[in-house]
């Protein structure tokens, strides 16, 4: 609860959000600031925006960037476009990454920002009670060279992704386009939340072979036992 409202009172401070929290209900990702508050980003490609939270935030330390953002669950969609209905420089895209174009069951839980396109795993609802399943629904997956194109990027690029568990497919999906990425924002978890993820030190690995060196890990979480969980972490070329 008390968390809940220190949120509030930091993103309620920010005049750019401000609109977004009070008219929408949708509060920035304030939590980010720290890690992303030394980058200067022309463009932002947002992968897993669910209703523009990390977009707010960007648009707030990043004010003259273009912000390309990819969420699949469609229901969100109309949400995210009333929170920048006056911004011509966010362009919401109905897709996931991936490594090839098709289409795939996302499994939806409870709370719609821990759905997945892996399964929802036991360990998931044991740490964070309240994601369990509710539902599925088939969503479009595509690479990103498909939906935006190398000239399209003005760098400073920051690549966010938040995609519950399947963040080492949608790095995949991006690969061919990773070199004009000069910082790497990913979520990863420690423990297996969702079936088949890759773990934090797989997608490490992964990034290292391709130049990307870890810079830093930010809003770690724990469970009751004081293990590790998951954390957000910084990657730049290195």
């Amino acid at each position: 609860m008390f968390g809940k409202l220190r949120k509030a009172f930091k993103v309620l401070r920010i005049p750019a959000v401000r609109k977004a929290m009070l008219l929408q209900g949708v509060a920035a990702s304030v939590e980010h600031c720290h890690a992303l508050a030394d980058l200067d980003c022309r463009t932002v490609i947002d992968i897993g925006a669910n209703r523009g939270q990390f977009a707010l935030i960007a648009r707030a330390l990043f004010p003259d960037s273009r912000i390309f953002s990819f969420e699949p669950l469609t229901q969100l969609a109309p949400v995210f476009q009333r929170v920048f209905a006056n911004d011509p420089k966010v362009h919401l895209f109905s897709t996931a990454i991936g490594t090839k174009a098709t289409r795939q069951t996302l499994h939806i839980s409870a709370r719609d920002d821990s759905s997945s396109l892996l399964p929802i795993g036991e360990e998931q609802c044991r740490i964070f009670p309240g994601t369990q399943e509710v539902s599925t629904t088939e969503v479009s997956i595509t690479p990103l060279h498909e939906q935006i194109r190398e000239q399209d990027i003005t760098r400073p690029c920051l690549l966010k992704i938040d995609v519950q568990g399947y963040e080492l497919a949608v790095l995949q999906g991006c690969e061919s386009l990773l070199h004009c990425c000069d910082a790497i924002y990913c979520e990863c978890s420690f423990l297996p939340l969702y079936e088949g993820q890759a773990l934090a030190d797989e997608v490490i690995h992964w990034l290292r072979q391709r130049g990307f060196v870890l810079q830093g890990a930010y809003n770690m979480s724990y469970d009751k036992s004081g293990k590790a969980v998951q954390a957000d972490f910084l990657f730049k070329p290195g």
